[in-house]
């Protein structure tokens, strides 16, 4: 690999690695993606700080800390928060951890979030996650972002059907 160059570590081969996952790396070195304040290191972290870094370790089982925490650490109270936050909704409850983790790669997805959908979809690969699944996730996305703006466009009237309140199946 020359200068400037980006390993991808992928469960696709060479030829069949996702355009997100390549979109903003191709001819860019890692430098030219800088957060707005840099990224807080662990041994450069305040106390505060380190106290969220050590439960974000425990918690997910792993001594790394991923660049979005050390870029909002400069931010101790929004860290704290965010993380907070991520580890309740993130928890197992009535949607198993790999389902939230193909709803997180949709929104990411539909919001442009290249760091989410890398972030997210790595992780839903550790939890389970198939190439084939990967793949028909996108198509739904596609075509759910589609009909969504078709929708828009033809400012279509929902059906009385589907207004609340709605039947529960208990």
């Amino acid at each position: 690999m020359g200068q400037g160059s980006i390993a991808i570590l992928t469960p696709y081969p060479v030829n069949e690695i996702p355009a997100n996952i390549l979109s903003g790396s191709i001819g860019f070195s890692r430098s030219d993606f800088m957060s707005t304040f840099g990224l807080i290191e662990y041994n450069d972290a305040s106390p505060a700080v380190r106290a969220v870094y050590d439960d974000i370790m425990a918690t997910r089982k792993t001594d790394y800390i991923n660049n979005f925490w050390k870029a909002i650490a400069h931010d101790p109270a929004l860290l704290k928060r965010t993380w907070e936050s991520l580890k309740e909704i993130m928890a197992p409850g009535a949607l198993d951890p790999l389902t939230k983790e193909l709803l997180y790669i949709a929104v990411s997805v539909t919001n442009n979030c290249h760091y989410c959908i890398a972030s997210h979809t790595a992780s839903a690969f550790a939890k389970g996650m198939t190439p084939e699944m990967f793949k028909e996730l996108q198509a739904v996305v596609g075509m759910a972002n589609e009909t969504n703006k078709l929708v828009t466009g033809y400012q279509v009237a929902v059906d009385q059907r589907f207004t609340p309140p709605l039947p529960l199946n208990k």
